[in-house]
Formats: C-alpha cells, sequence, structure tokens
C-alpha cells in the first residue's frame, strides 16, 4: 500500500487536475460503450443498406430467370459491379456459430433483409467457403444466394471518428474545468501563501487580504486578516512601551549620574557611576534589540573593507588590539546601520575575552561574503555555542558577558538573517573564538 500512497497526488493542482483527468477517462469509456452500442454511424449505415438493396434485387432477378445460364450472365454482371456473390446449393450451407448469428458490424445489412418481405434471409446458415461477413439469401428449394457485404473503410468511420470527435469535446472540456480550477482555487490560495510571506517580512504592510475562493480559502483569509491586525496591534503596544522605557527610565539615570558626580567620596563616587553606566547599557541593549529601525533601513552599496576598518579604528582608539584583515576594496549592498550594530556587537564581546582580535574579510568560493571575527579568549565549549544566540542567555564564567542582557549575540545573528546570511561559532586553535558570518552576494532582505 506504501507504492500506492507515494502515487497519490500532494499538492492541490496536482489532485485536482487528477480527479478531473480520472473523471474525463471514465466519461470517455462510457460515451464510447454508449455510442457503440446503442447508436448507428449514419456512413456505414448507408452503405450497407445499399448493398442490402442490391442483395434484394439480385435475389429477385435470379429467382426470375429460366436458365442456370441466365443466372450465371446476372451473377457475373454484379460481381463486375463490386458484389460478391455465389448461387450455391442449401445442402452445402452449414450452421453459423453463436457468435456468427448476427454480426456486430452487419446489423443494419440483417435488419434491412429481414424487415424485407420478397426475400427469405437465412441468418443461422452460412457457406463454408464464405466470409464471416456473408449473408444468405434463399433462392428455391434448392439454391441460396450468398454475399459478402463487408464495407471498406468501416473502422474508421464507425469506431475512430466518433471516437475522435469525443477526445475533442474531452480536452476543450478538460481544459474549461482547469481553468476553473487555477482560477477559483489555486490562484486563491496561492495568494493567501504570498500574503503570508509579505507579512512575516513586513508585518506593517496596509494591504488586506481579499476574501474569495472556496469557503476553506476564505476562511483561512478571514483567519490571516485577523492575525494581521492583532499583530499589527501588538507591535503598536511594544512601540509604546520602548518609547515609555526610553522616556521613564533614561531621565531619571540622567539624574543618577549628576547627583553621583557631587559625591565626594571618590571610591562610592566611582561605584556608583560604574553602576548607573551598567544600566545605561542593559537598556540600551534591550531597546537594540526590540527596536524596528533596523528593518525600515534603507539599502547602500558601501565599501566593506573600509567599513570594517572604521569599526576596528574605533575599538582601537580605546584601548583594544583590534587589527583588519583582508582586501583593499569590496562593495557590498546592505543596510550599514544594522550591519556595522551586528559586527560592533560580536567585536564587542570578543575584546571583552580576549586581549587580541582580528576581524577578517573574504569572498568565498560560492560568492558569499565572510566576516570572522577571531579572538584569543577562553573560548565557547561546543554545547554552548547554539544556546550562546538565545535572548537573555549567557554563558559560563569563562565567557560571562559583564555588564549586559546576553543580547549581542542574538542581535547579530538576527541582522544576518535579515540580510539573507548567517553566523556560526568556531574553535580557534590554540585557544579562543572565532565568530563566522556569511551574507549572501545580494541581500534576500527581510
Amino acid at each position: 500500500m506504501r507504492w500506492a500512497r507515494r502515487l497519490i497526488p500532494r499538492s492541490i493542482a496536482a489532485q485536482i487536475m487528477s480527479l478531473v483527468a480520472l473523471s474525463e477517462l471514465i466519461g470517455i469509456v462510457l460515451a464510447a460503450a454508449t455510442v457503440i452500442f446503442l447508436f448507428d454511424s449514419p456512413s456505414i449505415n448507408d452503405t450497407q443498406k445499399f448493398l442490402a438493396g442490391r442483395v434484394t434485387e439480385l435475389a429477385q432477378l435470379l429467382r426470375s430467370t429460366a436458365t442456370p445460364a441466365e443466372a450465371d450472365g446476372l451473377l457475373a454482371a454484379a460481381r463486375r459491379g463490386g458484389l460478391d456473390v455465389k448461387r450455391v446449393a442449401l445442402s452445402e450451407l452449414v450452421p453459423r456459430t453463436a457468435g456468427e448469428m448476427r454480426p456486430f458490424s452487419l446489423r443494419s445489412v440483417f435488419r434491412q433483409l429481414t424487415a424485407e418481405p420478397r426475400i427469405e434471409l437465412l441468418e443461422g446458415l452460412r457457406h463454408p467457403a464464405g466470409s464471416s461477413s456473408q449473408v444468405v439469401v434463399k433462392l428455391d428449394d434448392g439454391h441460396a444466394l450468398t454475399a459478402d457485404v463487408a464495407t471498406d473503410g468501416g473502422f474508421w468511420s464507425f469506431l475512430l471518428r466518433p471516437a475522435a470527435a469525443m477526445v475533442i469535446v474531452v480536452l476543450i472540456s478538460m481544459l474549461l474545468l482547469s481553468i476553473y480550477a487555477v482560477r477559483w482555487v489555486i490562484a486563491p490560495l496561492a495568494e493567501v501563501a504570498s500574503a503570508a510571506t509579505s507579512f512575516g517580512r513586513s508585518p506593517r504592510a496596509p494591504e488586506t487580504l481579499r476574501r474569495r475562493g472556496p469557503l476553506e480559502i476564505a476562511q483561512v483569509a478571514d483567519a490571516l486578516n485577523d492575525m494581521r491586525t492583532r499583530i499589527r496591534a501588538l507591535l503598536d503596544d511594544r512601540t509604546r512601551m520602548l518609547a515609555a522605557i526610553s522616556h521613564d527610565l533614561r531621565t531619571p539615570l540622567t539624574r543618577l549620574r549628576l547627583r553621583s558626580e557631587r559625591v565626594r567620596e571618590d571610591t562610592l563616587r566611582t561605584a556608583m557611576l560604574g553602576d548607573i553606566a551598567k544600566m545605561t547599557r542593559m537598556i540600551n541593549e534591550t531597546l537594540d534589540y526590540l527596536r524596528e529601525d533596523a528593518r525600515s533601513e534603507a539599502l547602500s552599496c558601501i565599501d566593506l573593507p573600509s567599513f570594517l576598518q572604521t569599526i576596528c579604528s574605533d575599538f582601537a582608539d580605546t584601548g583594544h588590539a583590534v587589527s583588519y584583515a583582508g582586501p583593499a576594496r569590496l562593495p557590498y549592498v546592505c543596510r550599514p546601520r544594522a550591519l556595522s550594530r551586528a559586527v560592533t556587537n560580536i567585536v564587542e564581546n570578543a575584546v571583552k575575552h580576549g586581549s587580541t582580535v582580528t576581524v577578517a574579510l573574504r569572498p568565498t568560493a560560492t560568492d558569499h561574503i565572510e566576516i570572522e571575527v577571531a579572538d584569543d579568549g577562553p573560548g565557547i565549549p561546543p554545547a554552548l555555542r547554539e544556546k550562546v544566540f538565545e535572548p537573555f542567555f549567557k554563558a559560563d564564567s569563562a565567557r560571562q558577558d559583564s555588564g549586559g542582557f546576553g543580547l549581542g549575540l542574538s542581535i547579530a545573528q538576527d541582522i544576518a538573517k535579515r540580510h539573507g546570511g548567517s553566523i556560526a561559532l568556531k574553535p580557534r586553535e590554540p585557544s579562543g573564538l572565532l565568530v563566522s558570518m556569511l551574507l549572501p552576494p545580494e541581500p534576500v532582505l527581510a
């Protein structure tokens, strides 16, 4: 049964087309059977009626002949006219078998001759030397007339021509049904899929999905529209929450910083300012993770080596050993602010745990762009290399992120995915960590 299940189409379009094709095939068989068994072909009927008339006339003429010579002359003239006839003795006839009693192809001739009152048709007899398409008419008590009434081209006229007409009708109906299936079933479903994809990339898009197609697809469209409305409301609530956090927390922190600077005791003042700076960094990191401006940033073509060298110089100016290694020029289309935030987060994480950091840039064999940040710190255990990308997750004490929520790598991974890329963590020999950001040749923006 497994092989039978594999033959079942899985897509809606394939299933509809299969059902249509199967129903049309059954229709062809039924229509052909109806034509064959219930109707006659006009061209064959006319030919067979003509032959039946000639056999009737010849039988009447043979009965009126006075001598065998006259009968032979009539038979010779009929054979010259294209009618295969013979005058045989009744004793030479043999009974027909069950399948030869009324041959299907000669049913019109038999009906015509049976209805003729002037002759007597011997349906149950045949001459052994004749073909299966012969008819036998009694002439007198001792003789009978056999005639071969087979028609040329009967197969094409009788079967193939009606079948060809049926095939044309079936093909036209299949085309109409296919257009219906694509127009009223597949098109709305494809529109739902496209709307779901575009909504995932831009939740604030104002387009509303049209309610059309079958009932099930219309219900899916209604559910998707309702989901989009609720998600937009959630995004608006989050935006208002971020604005409140930015306003309600930054202002008190600024006042605390000003008041702390007035503290005369140096040790206490330094501790208080350090705690305030740590809280400010946490808030900024959380807002960076939740903000939506990275999605709406316009694309720009930048010189990627100069872009990375600027980041390295910013860290070097604050006393960190951060250097660049790679080509001198490499243009790339991206969202510069978002990509800068991602690389900065990775480098910032590296300088916290290593003394020397190298930012390398190299094109790959598949035309992708690889940005690799290497440090000589303690590294990350293999079991934690996937978990460090989870929001608010911190690794063990060897890589503890001091003064943050553990969102740096999560933000970097999210930005890389929005560009159609990925981030991977690799061990560095003899010690340290390699953070590899792989970007496509052209960003697949989300």
